[in-house]
């Protein structure tokens, strides 16, 4: 399991001593452990690995954002420490999918699905979301698919 791989990995950097590291990993646990307090009221749970990959796809959405502002505003070493943090959680993220492999999926979805015309749209992000939404990028799926579409 994922989270068993993210405890483990707490565990080597105590030992090693990376402290950069180590608060990076222990973030990714506290939302873990936010995620499941807030899924304890939920009538179903997904699938663990299914709720890590969420959560490790937000932070590092967040973190690619923060890391955008903070070049804009001339404030580099919060980016750097930003760029760090998306490293650790990028290690711990099932491998992307590259765009050239997204565009095939959606053209095979497109291709199934009969979709032509962009009030197609929604079915075809559901889909590719059903299909492959742990192996990418939801928000440049949706500019693809746009693309695609139009």
């Amino acid at each position: 399991m994922l989270r068993d791989t993210i405890k483990a990995a707490q565990i080597a950097a105590m030992k090693a001593g990376d402290k950069g590291r180590l608060a990076a990993v222990r973030l990714i646990l506290a939302k873990l452990k936010d995620k499941d307090i807030e899924l304890r009221t939920a009538s179903t749970v997904p699938d663990d690995d299914v709720i890590v990959v969420d959560v490790l796809q937000k932070m590092a959405k967040q973190r690619r954002e923060s890391i955008t502002l903070y070049e804009q505003g001339g404030r580099q070493e919060l980016a750097e420490v930003e760029k760090a943090e998306l490293a650790v959680i990028e290690e711990f993220l099932p491998q992307q999918m590259g765009e050239d492999e997204v565009k095939a999926a959606i053209e095979a979805i497109k291709t199934e699905l009969g979709a032509s015309t962009m009030k197609d749209m929604g079915k075809v992000v559901a889909e590719l979301k059903a299909r492959h939404g742990s192996q990418l990028d939801m928000g440049r799926a949706s500019g693809l698919v746009k693309a695609a579409l139009s």
